[in-house]
Formats: C-alpha cells, sequence, structure tokens
C-alpha cells in the first residue's frame, strides 16, 4: 500500500476580504479556476511574492479552499509561506494585497518581498536570495 503525505492543514489562510477580492477578480477572467501562490528569488529583500491565476493545479502542488476560493500551493513555495495569511486592504491611501508572513525576518519597504533566516525552510537544492530559477 502506498501512503502520500498530504499537510494536515492548510499552508496559508485568506482572509473573507481577500477572498471576497480575488472571486471577483476570478470572475473577471476566462479559463482560470484557482489562485497560485508562489515565492520566486527576486526583489530587493531576495524573494518576492507571485499572486495569479491559473487553470488548475499542477503535480505535486498543494491544494486547498477557503472562503470559497480554490488555492494551490508549489512544494518549492510552501515552507516559505507556512502560516501565512493573505489580506486585501483597501484604504484611502491604497488598495491590493498585503501578505503577512510570520517566516519572512526582514521585508522591503513595500512588502513585495522578504528574506527568510538562513536555513528557515527546506532547500532542497534550492539556492535563496536571488539565485533560484
Amino acid at each position: 500500500m502506498e501512503i502520500t503525505e498530504r499537510p494536515v492543514t492548510t499552508p496559508m489562510t485568506l482572509t473573507a476580504s481577500a477572498a471576497s477580492k480575488i472571486k471577483q477578480l476570478l470572475a473577471e477572467e476566462e479559463d482560470v479556476s484557482v489562485l497560485r501562490v508562489a515565492i520566486q528569488g527576486g526583489g530587493c529583500s531576495g524573494f518576492q511574492y507571485g499572486l495569479g491565476f491559473d487553470r488548475g493545479p499542477q503535480e505535486g502542488d498543494i491544494e486547498f479552499s477557503m472562503h470559497g476560493v480554490d488555492v494551490v500551493v508549489d512544494p518549492f513555495s510552501a515552507p516559505y509561506l507556512s502560516g501565512a495569511e493573505i489580506d486585501y486592504v483597501d484604504t484611502i491611501q491604497s488598495a491590493g494585497f498585503a501578505i503577512n508572513n510570520p517566516n519572512a525576518t526582514s521585508s522591503c519597504g513595500c512588502g513585495h518581498s522578504f528574506q527568510v533566516e538562513e536555513g528557515a525552510a527546506p532547500s532542497e537544492g534550492e539556492a535563496g536570495c536571488g539565485s533560484c530559477h
């Protein structure tokens, strides 16, 4: 019998505000059905967040639903996003998505890129701080 490891909990959460905005944006798009959340090397602090829509999960993706939104996270990004929360903030000064990530040890002023403590997440042969992918 083959046992497949699956996370018991979701790797991250969405606020109701973020889910509402994502559903609105998904309704405006064609041929997409999930929110893809990822991290990429780059940005002024080492890693940057990527939020986008996709047709569906890819092999190996972690899949979950929250507030009616289907979300996928690739296995490389998941450890860096564990415990993070995606929110949608709409203030008089600005509107947009904000990611509150407990794994980030520092971030740039705009919040689009971040650093993690050395060795804080498994790297599986990948290097951080802008040198991966």
